[in-house]
């Protein structure tokens, strides 16, 4: 892109759109030419607020025609560098399309705009008794458009999947400025592949999703949350398969390491829910059986666990707030952890029955790679992802610790492999994950996914540098 040419595309842009369209404060251009990702620098030329799906059409077909490379914005929540302007980039930030349509009771779908904020479209759905199942610590700021476009997990997985699932149909609008309306809100339409899932889990290299038709549940009645401590990580799988073969509908089965708990408790000031100290945790939500006997065959399960000796301790939320406070501990972990020391990250799955074998591995791994760092660990036990978190040693030099935990990595990475995993997991590929991408796909799958991108963009000017 040639200052030129930017300079006739910004003339058109303020000859076409209002004042308050585009934005070139650095202030502004810091804040929306990141997501949460704290490796790369943000240097976007220009963020633009559309409003509307005809808008963010008008912008990209201005873009075309100036070849001027483009980042879709949401809630700016990824972990991956996928939603980062660092070379001069236009961000189109979806955050002012946040309209939300009826809630459809008889369908159980919604229709919103990609800017709309996960909590707040529960909160839309809740009168309804329903609600839209994509639920994670950073749904107070994850934008809809993001969780689509990066397929996004999250803590109830396990009962419901990840978002695609729940999307039924999606309005997209391509570089060439073309809007495609991809399945509308039909369950069924089998007239061939199905496009809209292409840009679910695309993270932006395709188009711009602008809105969507999303699937709604109804909401589980008597929800039980748990709190237990226990020896390790051979414990919490033996605990998983018990609860699995208990008469509950699982919603969640989380677990984290002592020093997880350790940054939450001393940086928000709350107790230990438990007295006894572990090496590991596990925070699990439950749906209770609606009979009149639900209780009580929850206590009996309960007490059979504590019999078989699986756990040390462990306590039950005997209201909605003790509820929100176990939840609290755990979805606070990543920006507690943040606060206590820089993290280099990882977000890696393997399948559940490879997950106590993997575990193994990777503490040998991490004696011999990262014996001098501490290690910080959390998870979705029952879709086998696992945050890894390395902290850096507070006289370390920033530089020198980056370098060694890449290096760690590529071992990290060989090890998941092996065990048939995926090197993200949840946050994407974006500018982190790229190089190591084929640890996960196949050099064949890489030459149909470039092929895919060209098609849709075949001047790469769709959120350029990212995946591939």
């Amino acid at each position: 892109m040639s200052a030129a040419e930017f300079s006739k595309f910004f003339a058109e842009i303020e000859n076409t759109f209002s004042k308050e369209f585009a934005t070139r404060d650095p202030q502004d251009l810091f804040e929306y030419g990141k997501d949460s990702t704290k490796v790369f620098e943000p240097k976007p030329a220009v963020v633009l607020f559309p409003k509307t799906t005809e808008e963010v059409s008008r912008v990209l077909k201005l873009c075309s025609k100036y070849s001027i490379p483009v980042v879709p914005s949401g809630g700016r929540t990824g972990l991956s560098g996928g939603a980062m302007a660092i070379q001069g980039e236009v961000v189109i930030s979806l955050s002012k399309m946040n309209k939300m349509g009826p809630v459809d009771t008889m369908a159980q779908t919604v229709r919103v705009q990609a800017g709309a904020i996960t909590e707040l479209v529960h909160k839309h759905c809740e009168p309804h008794s329903l609600t839209w199942p994509v639920d994670f610590g950073s749904k107070g700021s994850s934008e809809v458009g993001g969780n689509i476009a990066t397929n996004a997990g999250g803590v109830k997985v396990i009962r419901y999947g990840n978002t695609r699932n729940w999307v039924l149909g999606l309005q997209v609008v391509t570089m060439a400025g073309d809007i495609l309306e991809l399945n509308g809100s039909l369950e069924k339409n089998n007239t061939g592949p199905d496009l809209k899932q292409l840009f679910i889990g695309s993270e932006g290299i395709l188009g711009i999703i602008t809105e969507a038709t999303l699937k709604l549940v109804t909401l589980p009645k008597e929800l039980q949350v748990l709190f237990f401590a226990v020896e390790d990580m051979s414990a919490v799988l033996k605990l998983f398969h018990e609860v699995r073969k208990s008469p509950f509908a699982v919603m969640a089965f989380e677990t984290m390491t002592h020093n997880c708990i350790e940054a939450v408790t001393a940086e928000l000031g709350l107790k230990n829910p438990l007295a006894t100290t572990a090496s590991t945790y596990v925070l699990m939500e439950i749906e209770q059986p609606v009979t009149e006997k639900g209780r009580e065959v929850l206590d009996s399960w309960l007490e059979k666990i504590f019999e078989s000796g699986l756990v040390l301790d462990g306590t039950l939320a005997q209201s909605p707030r003790e509820a929100r406070d176990l939840w609290s501990i755990r979805e606070s972990i990543n920006e507690c952890l943040a606060h206590r020391a820089f993290v280099h990250k990882n977000d890696v799955a393997v399948p559940v029955a490879e997950l106590e074998p993997f575990v193994a591995s990777m503490h040998a791994l991490f004696e011999t790679k990262h014996g001098t760092f501490e290690i910080a660990m959390w998870g979705h036990i029952g879709d086998g992802n696992l945050h890894i978190n390395t902290l850096k040693p507070e006289a370390m030099d920033k530089g020198l610790f980056i370098e060694k935990c890449h290096e760690a990595d590529q071992e990290l990475f060989a090890l998941i492999q092996k065990h048939r995993g995926t090197i993200s997991a949840e946050h994407g590929v974006g500018l982190l994950k790229k190089a190591a991408l084929h640890f996960t796909r196949t050099p064949a799958e890489l030459v149909l996914l470039r092929g895919i991108k060209k098609v849709f963009d075949p001047a790469g000017l769709m959120n350029p540098g990212k995946v591939f």
